[in-house]
């Protein structure tokens, strides 16, 4: 990685950005607004990277991106799960618009930025992930608890990702899992 300032990025260098990262990255295309983006995973957790704000003049280039990871969520998710994740951590943001539960962080050029300073934050973004997968796997536990002495019976909430990546996470012995 060098200090270059970039103030713009394309996807293909976004791409490249990414997989200097470790990440593996493939191109797809939106079918709804035939918006061309990438699309990678961590820790078993499928995300898009979408370009942002594009240049005037320059449809390749753009000044901003969007990661986001997209659970499906089946049951109910009580908002305050959400709401105490968004109270306890920077730079991501949970929301839940069911049957949906999506994490996004933006990442902005503007001024300029070090391709030091996009490594970082794409490093914050796997972080979070992380984090997200454990304090949904807590969360989950504590509710199935919770239900568990209030009555003998009941429901909670299990997060899918939306794109049906391959694996769980979460032990055997507990009731609720995100995938």
């Amino acid at each position: 990685m060098s200090d270059a300032i970039i103030s713009k990025l394309s996807l293909d260098r976004l791409r490249g950005l990414f997989q200097l990262a470790g990440y593996r990255v493939e191109q797809m295309t939106d079918p709804v607004a035939n918006v061309p983006y990438l699309r990678s995973a961590t820790n078993g957790l499928a995300f898009d990277i979408r370009p942002g704000n594009r240049l005037a003049g320059d449809e390749q280039s753009f000044i901003d991106v969007v990661l986001i990871a997209v659970l499906q969520v089946q049951g109910e998710l009580p908002l305050e799960v959400v709401n105490r994740w968004n109270a306890t951590r920077r730079f991501a943001r949970l929301q839940l618009s069911q049957p949906f539960l999506a994490l996004s962080l933006d990442i902005s050029l503007a001024g300029g930025v070090t391709e030091n300073n996009l490594r970082a934050q794409i490093e914050i973004w796997d972080h979070l992930v992380q984090q997200l997968v454990s304090f949904l796997r807590e969360e989950m536990t504590n509710l199935a608890k919770t239900k568990a002495s209030a009555a003998s019976s009941g429901t909670a909430a299990v997060a899918r990702p939306a794109a049906a990546e391959p694996g769980h996470v979460g032990g055997a012995d507990v009731p609720h899992m995100v995938q």
